[in-house]
């Protein structure tokens, strides 16, 4: 790609950036396209994917493209809709007093699916509409807001940014991402952006409260004593990502999200009613519906390894569009991030019979491996096994 060819965009920042786009013909040569400038440029642009469409771009940025998108997303052999097939809704009500047809739906929803919604959960709809909002607050603010709240530390408790594995992977997504730690020690309230403090404070505290319960009514599921998921320390983190999916001009192109499983526990999903979440179910891709209150639970890769694979961490993505944008709320229940704690299978749940599959696995290495490859739709858990 020469400079003579190279259609360039504009990203607002202090500094003009320059990135091919679309139209643009795939570089044969490094000296003529350089990923790592691109990805640098916008990065450094701290305006995020949001910036872009601000712009008045047409045509999306190299750096987005996915090759496989096309083939992937909008084949039409290759998912179903949610009317072919659909993933489990469990009515939680009532849910201080889970009856046995609920532990047996979600047991059956964890071993088949790993993936299911919830409704009558007990958080009000005023609520979860008023997270929706306040996520959209923030991420429609002026630039010069969300700028003071760009970073790539970890260690910061609240940050925004887009991509997290921007440099670990070969394509970037289509969306800008809210990240806050909430437990097991929150952020101060004023490092909360203030558009969206209120909101993201109490949701969080519902949100945990509803995690309890569902530690409880899984570990029901898996034979366990109620309690016993949260005594073994897996209820002590979580994690908030708050993602905007602006609108794509070539949605075709590229993804929201790439396919991947979660790093957690189990994650509880908050999406608005826009759509474009897809869970892989044998080998094909199914349709998550919006459903005005209800929520989503899918399993991640560390409830897999603990209950020795009986319950499955699937992938899932989501695929973009020329509408929205699209608003999710992803609540990850995390085991704390220390750099002594060891997991592997529950022992109460292996017999000569049902041995372990995996090892015992530091978190701290897992956490580090699952990170350094981003997005990239492998499984994180297969170096883990025995």
């Amino acid at each position: 790609m020469t400079e003579t060819e190279k259609s360039p965009l504009l990203i607002p920042s202090s500094t003009t950036v320059l990135l091919g786009c679309s139209q643009d013909k795939p570089a044969s040569h490094e000296s003529d396209y350089d990923r790592k400038i691109e990805l640098k440029a916008f990065d450094d642009s701290k305006a995020g994917v949001k910036g872009l469409v601000d712009s008045g771009l047409n045509k999306i940025p190299f750096i987005f493209i996915d090759n496989k998108a096309n083939l992937n997303c909008h084949h039409p052999t290759k998912s179903l809709d949610s009317s072919q097939l659909s993933i489990p809704i469990i009515d939680l009500k009532p849910v201080d007093q889970p009856t046995q047809s609920i532990v047996n739906q979600i047991q059956s929803a964890c071993e088949k699916w790993g993936f299911f919604q919830i409704v009558n959960h007990g958080i009000p709809e005023s609520v979860l509409d008023g997270m929706i909002d306040g996520i959209r607050r923030f991420h429609e603010a002026d630039s010069e807001i969300k700028k003071q709240y760009y970073s790539r530390d970890m260690s910061r408790k609240v940050r925004y940014f887009s991509n997290f594995d921007l440099y670990a992977k070969q394509v970037a997504n289509w969306r800008d991402t809210l990240r806050c730690r909430m437990a097991p020690s929150p952020p101060e309230p004023q490092e909360i952006p203030q558009l969206c403090r209120e909101i993201i404070m109490d949701y969080s505290k519902q949100i945990m409260e509803l995690g309890f319960g569902m530690f409880e009514l899984l570990s029901m599921a898996l034979g366990l004593n109620p309690s016993q998921l949260k005594n073994k320390g897996f209820a002590e983190g979580l994690l908030l990502l708050a993602h905007y999916y602006p609108p794509c001009p070539e949605p075709e192109l590229t993804m929201g999200t790439s396919s991947h499983s979660d790093s957690s526990i189990f994650t509880i999903l908050l999406q608005d009613q826009v759509g474009g979440l897809q869970v892989l179910h044998e080998n094909k891709w199914v349709d998550v519906p919006p459903i005005p209150g209800a929520l989503v639970v899918n399993l991640g890769d560390l409830m897999q390894l603990v209950s020795n694979d009986r319950f499955k961490s699937v992938n899932h993505r989501v695929i973009a569009k020329n509408k929205g944008p699209r608003i999710s709320v992803a609540s990850f229940f995390v085991m704390e991030e220390d750099g002594s704690r060891v997991f592997g299978p529950i022992k109460e749940l292996l017999s000569e019979d049902n041995p372990p599959v995996y090892r015992e696995v530091p978190l701290q290495d897992y956490l580090t491996h699952y990170n350094s490859k981003g997005l990239d739709g492998t499984s994180s858990l297969s170096g883990f096994k025995i």
